[in-house]
């Protein structure tokens, strides 16, 4: 992926150094040609290309958030879910 960007920032680095030493060329037509034809391409394509990383990387990070929060377990409570705590409070009835 890097060898492509690599390659078409050579070409458009060519394509300003023509336009920087033509006789009707000018130095900040090579600098926009630079720019339109190379960064600003380029940044995109790289943005868009780089997203599953990104999005991998935030998950990675937000599961590793979890995992610290918790203590490295599922459940770092040491009581089992929904169940009776003993020494409860037994119900109150009626006399007949």
């Amino acid at each position: 992926m890097y060898l492509v960007v690599i390659a078409w920032l050579y070409v458009t680095v060519l394509m300003a150094l023509a336009e920087a030493t033509s006789a009707n060329g000018t130095v900040l037509g090579a600098i926009v040609t630079f720019v339109l034809y190379g960064l600003l391409p380029m940044s995109i394509v790289l943005y868009i290309l780089g997203t599953p990383g990104r999005k991998r990387a935030l998950r990675a990070r937000q599961q590793a958030e979890v995992e610290a929060a918790s203590g490295g377990q599922p459940d770092a409570g040491g009581h089992a879910p929904a169940a009776a705590e003993p020494g409860g409070v037994p119900p109150v009835r009626k006399e007949p």
